[in-house]
C-alpha cells in the first residue's frame, strides 16, 4: 500500500466523512460563544449546561418527543434558576450553578436507571460521533447556522453585555434579553453536541478554544477568529487522528485543544518573561545609559512600576537641564528622588 493511500484511507469511509462534517458543525458555533464565556466568566455555566441537559434528553425519550426539545428546556430551565438562586438568596452564582447542574445531573441518572431505554448510557454521556445519522447532521446544521448567524448579527451587543453589564444597561440595551438569548445559544450549542461528544467533555469545546485565543489576541473580532481557526484545525485533526488510534474521536479532539491552550500559554508566560528582563535590563539615564534597572532603588520593593515612576522623574529632570547625554553618577539618583519640580 503506498503512503498517499494510508494518508487519504479515513476518507474513503462513510462514517469518517460524517464525523469530519459534524465536527465542524459542532466546533464552529461553539467556539463562537466559548469568546464570549471567556469575557463573562462563564466557565462553569457552560459545565452547568452540559450537564443539565441530561434529564431533558430522557424526558424526551420517555414521551417520544425530538430529544433536541427536551435537552434545550432542561438547559435554560438550568439557567434561569441559577439566575434565580443568586438573585433571590445570599449565594453567589458559582455556587448556585454548582447546585443546580449536579442536581438535575443526579435526576438525569435516576430516570434513565428506571427506565428502559434502547439508547446506550455512554453514547449520551461521551457522544458517538461516528454513528451519527444524517438526521443527526442535519439538525446539528440547522443549529449551527442559526447560532453563527444570531452571533454575527449581535456580536456586539453581546459582546459589550459580556464585557460590562452595567454600562449595556445604562446605554439602554436589554440586558435581561441578552443574558436569555446567550444562555439559549449557549444551551442550542450543547444540544447540537450532544450526539457527537456528549455532555460530559462538550464543555471542553465551549471553554478551550475561547481562552487559548484570548491568549494570543487583543481584539475581540480577532479572538473571534482566531478561537473558530483552533476549533477547527483541533476537531479535524482529532478525527483524523483518532482513526489511526482508534480512540474516540471527541476525546481526541479535546486532548489536542487542551493541548494546543498549553503551549499557547506556555509560549505567552516565554514571551512575557523575555519582555520584563529585557525591560529591567534597559538602561535608564538619558540614552547612554550607565543604570541597570535592577539595582535602581524601588526595584526590590516596587517591582518594575517603581522603577518606571523614577525613570519618568530622570528624564524629565534631564530634559530641564540638559544633562540626557552626560553620565549620571550615582548619588544624584537621592538628589533627583528628593529634588521638587520646577513651579
Amino acid at each position: 500500500m503506498h503512503a498517499l493511500d494510508v494518508v487519504f484511507t479515513p476518507f474513503q469511509f462513510a462514517f469518517m466523512r460524517h464525523a469530519f462534517l459534524i465536527s465542524l458543525l459542532v466546533c464552529i458555533p461553539a467556539a463562537l460563544l466559548s469568546c464570549f464565556i471567556i469575557l463573562k466568566g462563564w466557565a462553569l455555566m457552560g459545565d452547568a449546561l452540559s450537564h443539565a441537559v441530561f434529564p431533558g434528553v430522557v424526558i424526551s425519550y420517555i414521551f417520544g418527543w425530538p430529544y433536541v426539545v427536551g435537552a434545550f428546556v432542561a438547559g435554560l430551565i438550568c439557567g434561569m434558576s441559577s439566575g434565580a438562586l443568586k438573585e433571590n438568596s445570599r449565594i453567589k452564582q458559582d455556587t448556585a450553578m454548582g447546585i443546580v447542574f449536579s442536581g438535575m445531573f443526579g435526576f438525569g441518572l435516576v430516570l434513565f436507571v428506571k427506565v428502559q431505554s434502547s439508547v446506550h448510557l455512554d453514547h449520551i454521556l461521551f457522544g458517538n460521533m461516528l454513528g451519527v445519522s444524517p438526521s443527526d447532521i442535519a439538525t446539528t446544521a440547522i443549529i449551527a447556522v442559526l447560532t453563527v448567524a444570531i452571533v454575527a448579527m449581535k456580536w456586539r451587543d453581546l459582546l459589550l453585555y459580556a464585557f460590562d453589564p452595567a454600562h449595556a444597561q445604562a446605554i439602554g440595551l436589554p440586558t435581561k434579553a441578552l443574558n436569555f438569548g446567550l444562555l439559549a445559544l449557549l444551551s442550542l450549542s450543547v444540544v447540537g453536541a450532544l450526539h457527537a461528544i456528549g455532555v460530559i467533555i462538550v464543555v471542553a469545546l465551549l471553554i478551550a478554544p475561547g481562552a487559548t485565543a484570548f491568549l494570543l489576541t487583543r481584539k475581540f473580532a480577532s479572538m473571534l477568529i482566531a478561537s473558530v481557526g483552533i476549533a477547527i484545525v483541533s476537531s479535524l485533526c482529532g478525527v483524523y487522528v483518532s482513526f489511526f488510534l482508534d480512540s474516540a474521536p471527541g476525546a481526541t479532539i479535546v486532548l489536542l485543544m487542551t493541548g494546543a491552550f498549553i503551549a499557547t500559554l506556555i509560549a505567552t508566560l516565554s514571551r512575557q518573561s523575555r519582555a520584563s528582563r529585557a525591560l529591567a535590563d534597559r538602561p535608564v539615564g538619558g540614552g547612554k545609559g550607565y543604570l541597570n534597572r535592577r539595582a535602581m532603588p524601588g526595584f526590590a520593593q516596587y517591582g518594575e512600576s517603581g522603577v518606571i515612576g523614577l525613570d519618568q522623574g530622570l528624564g524629565q529632570r534631564q530634559a530641564e537641564t540638559g544633562a540626557g547625554d552626560r553620565p549620571l553618577p550615582l548619588g544624584g539618583i537621592d538628589a533627583l528622588k528628593g529634588a521638587k519640580r520646577p513651579g
